[in-house]
């Protein structure tokens, strides 16, 4: 049996952050002892939870811990009575690693979780050996796309913009191949709470990293899938231009969600940077 698949999982657990109940789970790995006690925090994308780091996981927990969860508004966590901005986010994510006691970690944000990921590095550097940025940007959409999406879940429901999103998330050659993966992706994004979606859209819609990026002092690696048209392989390079030092990585074929298409070589980008190899 392979290292990577010896390790405790926790049952789901339950934690109250400024306010809400949030989802997550902590899995300890047996041999952590012996990787100087490396801890992952995976930041989920907009309209997912933490199920889509599965495959990800599997393969990382051979070099450290893993924290998981849900942020607010998606998942099993509890949705803000009102607006929430990517501050109060990044919030939740801090509350969570002070509760765990986790010191120092490896922060991997997706899209919007790549944002919040963002603002943790700028605030608190001393906690974050190092950052994987996954198809995310500084500024993403502008502000007539994400009001355009607002309005349609607002007045049409999920359905009326599932479609186009799933083109978005996976390649055309992965709709192809993997058509049950999409449709339980589909489910996903529709079983969203509607409210929590549009706050998230919203606190996109109203954020420009720009000057928190030029900030970042943690070594950053941004990985973007060739076929991404969410943010695109320039967009992410705009970001790489802000971040000093940062590196930059293609995954051919993949979209906007390579933790499910590639997972495999999203994880060998990720442990080849943690190991210096990049």
């Amino acid at each position: 049996m392979k290292e990577y698949m010896t390790y405790q999982q926790t049952q789901m657990t339950f934690l109250k952050v400024n306010g809400l109940v949030l989802h997550y789970q902590h899995i300890r790995t047996r041999s952590n002892s012996q990787r100087g006690n490396r801890t992952f925090l995976f930041i989920n994308s907009l309209g997912t939870d933490f199920r889509i780091w599965t495959d990800v996981v599997d393969i990382l927990t051979e070099f450290g811990d893993i924290v998981l969860f849900d942020k607010r508004g998606h998942g099993l966590s509890s949705t803000a009575p009102s607006q929430s901005t990517l501050d109060d986010f990044a919030d939740d994510a801090e509350a969570l690693l002070n509760h765990l006691s986790i010191s120092k970690c490896i922060a991997i944000g997706l899209s919007v979780g790549g944002m919040i990921a963002q603002i943790l590095a700028c605030r608190r550097p001393s906690k974050f050996e190092k950052l994987i940025l996954c198809d995310t940007c500084h500024k993403i959409g502008n502000v007539q796309i994400w009001n355009d999406r607002i309005k349609a879940v607002k007045g049409h429901g999920f359905s009326s913009i599932s479609g186009s999103v799933m083109q978005r998330w996976f390649s055309e050659s992965f709709h192809k191949t993997n058509p049950e993966t999409v449709a339980g992706y589909r489910n996903m994004l529709e079983r969203t709470s509607k409210s929590g979606y549009i706050q998230t859209c919203e606190a996109i819609r109203d954020a420009n990293l720009a000057e928190v990026a030029r900030q970042i002092k943690v070594a950053t690696l941004c990985v973007v899938g060739s076929e991404d048209k969410s943010t695109t392989p320039d967009d992410v390079k705009s970001l790489v231009e802000l971040i000093r030092g940062a590196k930059f990585q293609v995954i051919e074929g993949s979209a906007h969600i390579p933790c499910v298409d590639n997972p495999y070589k999203l994880s060998r980008a990720i442990i080849d940077f943690i190991n210096d190899k990049l």
